[in-house]
């Protein structure tokens, strides 16, 4: 059975180990564990877990940012989707964006936006069958530290 909840300290080294997955290159571990710590201090960041049998095998995190344009309602962005590749097709992805979208909307965010690599076709297809739309926008990202 999979469990959606919120991440805690005592999962940071398998929370480490997804984001390698993700990124294919380690997180820095002492500076995930400061950076976590401000993270749970602050309401808007919502970092979900999908424990198997106590096993982290998928994670997201949700950012709730207020707008001021319109309605001034808040909007979420959605960024480090992963699941392990072991546990992949299995729906652990499709309930955690559940959860972080019934998240969204108790918080009365107007739309959810994320961004994923252009080589992700797997992923796109994935988001799509969620109802999220290509919407034909471009992105861009400037790294402001070399990496």
């Amino acid at each position: 059975m999979v469990i959606i909840k919120e991440i805690e300290t005592e999962s940071l080294i398998a929370l480490s180990g997804l984001y390698q997955e993700l990124i294919n290159k380690p997180t820095d571990y002492n500076k995930l564990e400061e950076v976590f710590k401000l993270i749970k201090a602050d309401s808007r960041y919502i970092v979900l877990g999908a424990f198997v049998d106590g096993e982290l095998l998928g994670t997201l995190m949700g950012i709730v940012c207020q707008d001021l344009v319109g309605d001034c309602k808040p909007f979420m962005v959605i960024e480090n989707v992963v699941v392990s590749p072991t546990a992949r097709r299995l729906g652990i992805g499709k309930k955690l964006m559940i959860a972080i979208e019934e998240i969204a909307q108790e918080r009365d965010c107007y739309y959810i936006i994320l961004v994923s690599g252009a080589q992700r076709k797997e992923a796109h297809v994935f988001y799509e069958s969620l109802g999220y739309r290509d919407e034909k926008v471009e992105g861009y990202r400037k790294h402001l530290t070399s990496h």
